[in-house]
């Protein structure tokens, strides 16, 4: 499994934990973002891919992995994913430069070369 996955299965893992031990607090989150996600003026597409920039942004590679993965199931291709990481290091600098790494490893795992547009 490549490392990208493994975040993913992290974020399984971690989630059903809390389910279990903190299942209102859980709830409440899982609920809030639902939510936060039903608007209808940006596609799913769009919100995904903004996503990503703020994942790089936020330094955060479990949420580079699933918003990768998000956009790709969205119909993101390859480069409008990798636009969107530049958009945050336009507003975040050398460090998010650096997060690049693992989108373009999460990209490697989720979107193979032979799906690229």
């Amino acid at each position: 499994m490549g490392k990208m996955k493994q975040k993913m299965q992290q974020v399984s893992e971690l989630t059903h934990r809390l389910q279990q031990d903190h299942p209102v607090e859980t709830a409440g989150f899982l609920s809030f973002l639902k939510h936060a996600e039903e608007g209808q003026a940006l596609t799913i597409k769009h919100k995904e891919l903004i996503n990503v920039a703020l994942a790089i942004a936020a330094q955060c590679e479990w949420c580079i992995a699933f918003h990768v993965e998000g956009a790709v199931k969205a119909g993101a291709m390859r480069d409008e994913i990798v636009e969107a990481g530049y958009m945050a290091i336009i507003m975040h600098g050398g460090p998010a430069y650096m997060y690049m790494t693992p989108l373009l490893q999460a990209l490697d795992e989720f979107l193979p070369e032979t799906a690229q547009a």
